[in-house]
Order: C-alpha cells, then sequence, then structure tokens
C-alpha cells in the first residue's frame, strides 16, 4: 500500500516543491491520489512535460497507484497570482 506520506517524500525529493498537496482520495487504502505541485524545475516546461515529470518521480508508487490526478503542475510565477487573488477574497469575507 502507498501512503500519502510516500508520495509526498517522492514529490518533495525530485521536484522539490514550494508548493505541494497531496490527498488520498481512495478512501485510505492508497490506491488513488490527488496532487498539487509548484516547482520551479517546471519552468519551460508544456504541461505535459510536467505531468511526465511527476510521473516519473512517483515512478515505484505507480506500480500501486491506481489512479493519480495532477490538479496542478505550476511554476512558482503561475502559482503566485491564484495565490494573491485567493488571499483577496479571504480579506473581502472577513
Amino acid at each position: 500500500m502507498v501512503t500519502k506520506e510516500q508520495v509526498e517524500a517522492s514529490l518533495t525529493s525530485k521536484l522539490k516543491p514550494i508548493h505541494l498537496e497531496v490527498t488520498d482520495i481512495s478512501g485510505g487504502c492508497g490506491s488513488s491520489f490527488e496532487v498539487e505541485v509548484v516547482s520551479e524545475q517546471f519552468e519551460g516546461k508544456r504541461l505535459l512535460e510536467r505531468h511526465r515529470m511527476v510521473n516519473a518521480a512517483l515512478e515505484e508508487e505507480m506500480k500501486e497507484i491506481h489512479a493519480l490526478s495532477i490538479k496542478k503542475a505550476q511554476t512558482p510565477q503561475q502559482w503566485k497570482p491564484s495565490q494573491d487573488s485567493s488571499s483577496t477574497t479571504q480579506a473581502k469575507d472577513a
């Protein structure tokens, strides 16, 4: 069984993300995960290349994972604007 922590460790060691969110969407059995990854290593890469990098980083884990949903694979510059807008929304709600 693959754990959320294993997925996080592999992505962290290989992609050095500044933001990483891993969610086990399999109900705890470790077969399905959603990930959001923000890494400088994605700079200059197309979306398909970024997804391949994520899959390559999880090569061992993918032998046991049945489904991997990559929600975000962004550069820090792409991620920052979405962070700014969400903090603006939160300020309005407060």
